[in-house]
């Protein structure tokens, strides 16, 4: 893979983080009721930082969980031709049911990750809304599934790769643009 360009860098993210942290307040009238469910591996971090920025800007601290969706993957059998499925655990705080559940990930791409994680929280519980916090929305839909807060949106190719990396697993904050 040849790196073509930085999408965003340090301050960047942080920036776009907040202004997430600003529509989730906003669009839900405050942060009471909310539920911030991180998508294994990038999405628990990131889900992490916008619970510490709604509660710099509410002095309130939304309850987060972490979402493993590998058994909901409806690409398994491709995924693991050859080995078992590893399971990454899943932690949710707080119950899903009766509350406004923000599904949080790194990139948009076609929405199966998301469908995925939608089935997997219903079964843990039954929430009164479900909504979508992505860092990146890269397009590409195949399911009707939109995010209601984007970090950026960036138009990419089929042949292009989203590179998201975060200081918590990678040791550095940077979204790059690869050429497969």
């Amino acid at each position: 893979m040849k790196k073509k360009t930085e999408i965003l860098d340090q301050p960047a993210i942080n920036r776009a983080l907040t202004r997430i942290a600003h529509e989730i307040l906003e669009k839900n009238k405050g942060g009471e009721n909310l539920l911030l469910v991180g998508i294994k591996t990038r999405g628990v971090p990131i889900s992490r930082r916008v619970q510490e920025k709604i509660k710099q800007i509410e002095n309130i601290t939304v309850p987060i969980g972490e979402l493993d969706i590998t058994l909901y993957r409806d690409d398994l059998q491709r995924v693991t031709e050859n080995e078992d499925p590893e399971l990454i655990e899943t932690n949710i705080e707080e119950g899903p049911t009766g509350k406004k559940v923000i599904l949080v990930d790194d990139v948009l791409y076609t929405g199966r990750t998301v469908r995925a994680a939608m089935d997997a929280v219903m079964d843990i519980g039954r929430p009164s809304q479900m909504q979508l916090a992505v860092l990146i929305d890269r397009g590409h839909r195949e399911l009707p599934i939109r995010a209601d807060y984007v970090g950026k949106n960036t138009p990419t190719s089929e042949k292009e790769i989203i590179g998201v990396q975060l200081i918590e697993i990678d040791d550095r904050d940077e979204v790059s643009l690869y050429e497969n």
